[in-house]
């Protein structure tokens, strides 16, 4: 799984969030950034109001949370995800020693990424393609 802190960064870099079942999220300083949830139409399901998005919590019984607004939060994106955002721009993950190594060509270039977590290491050259087109 991703750092919170690399989903923040790719969401400040621009990255959009299209909201699904089974997309893992964190809610953002309410005290329980360390908490990981998950959008179910069971558990926690989206809601439009007017132009914004809200997650409703069903059957919250552990703390006061009834939604929270997406802005709030920030989505972690799973590695299918990731490798789907890179689009053609990817060419390989590799094993690399301790760690995953992700390999792009942006703009006729190669980019690499490496990390010991693989999903880490994707988020991060999503990052750097993300910077490189804008």
């Amino acid at each position: 799984m991703i750092a919170t802190e690399t989903a923040r960064r790719l969401r400040d870099a621009g990255l959009r969030w299209q909201p699904e079942p089974g997309d893992r999220f964190v809610v953002l300083d309410r005290g329980i950034d360390h908490e990981v949830f998950m959008l179910s139409e069971m558990t926690v399901e989206v809601h439009g109001i007017g132009d914004r998005r809200v997650f409703g919590f069903n059957g919250t019984t552990e703390w006061a949370l009834d939604s929270v607004e997406e802005r709030d939060s920030v989505w972690l994106p799973r590695e299918g995800q990731l490798r789907a955002l890179l689009a053609g721009t990817f060419r390989a993950l590799r094993r690399d020693g301790g760690q995953w190594r992700v390999e792009l060509e942006v703009n006729g270039h190669p980019v690499s990424a490496a990390d010991p977590d693989a999903e880490e290491a994707y988020a991060q050259a999503l990052l750097q393609l993300i910077r490189a087109s804008g």
